[in-house]
């Protein structure tokens, strides 16, 4: 993979996670209200069938949704699932450029709630919703 594969304003990402790592290199973008993450897609990412897996996509909405929830309340919180769901639309394949994007529909002091859309190569093929119990981070 080369640099003029990944979109303009995507870099790699520097929240790594042990489940994550081998799907890398996940990249990622960051906006005023969220943190886009973006994967050019390959045989790992892939179920038996040989397109996306649906635990992929869950993952990486999950990641995508509280990092955003934290990107949004200044980055003095960690944020744990609560609950999530997701609706795959459609598939995806090797080699198209994955991205999700998340838009956070209100914080508070206990939860945050963000829904997200996953694009393949612009396509939507998921979406999802999440909400997120806020917790301060140790100092």
């Amino acid at each position: 993979m080369t640099a003029s594969d990944i979109p303009d304003g995507f870099e790699r990402q520097t929240r790594r996670s042990p489940l994550t790592d081998p799907w890398e290199p996940i990249y990622s973008k960051q906006t005023p209200d969220a943190i886009i993450l973006g994967l050019r897609l390959a045989t790992p990412h892939t179920n038996a069938r040989g397109f996306v897996h649906g635990g992929l996509i869950a993952a990486l909405t999950d990641k995508a949704m509280g990092h955003s929830c934290g990107h949004k309340m200044g980055g003095a919180y960690s944020l744990v699932t609560v609950s999530m769901a997701i609706d795959f639309i459609s598939s995806a394949q090797v080699g198209q450029w994955l991205t999700v994007e998340t838009d956070v529909i209100k914080t508070g002091g206990t939860l945050c709630f963000a829904q997200c859309l996953v694009l393949a190569d612009g396509a939507a093929i998921a979406r999802a919703n999440g909400t997120f119990r806020v917790v301060k981070k140790k100092e």
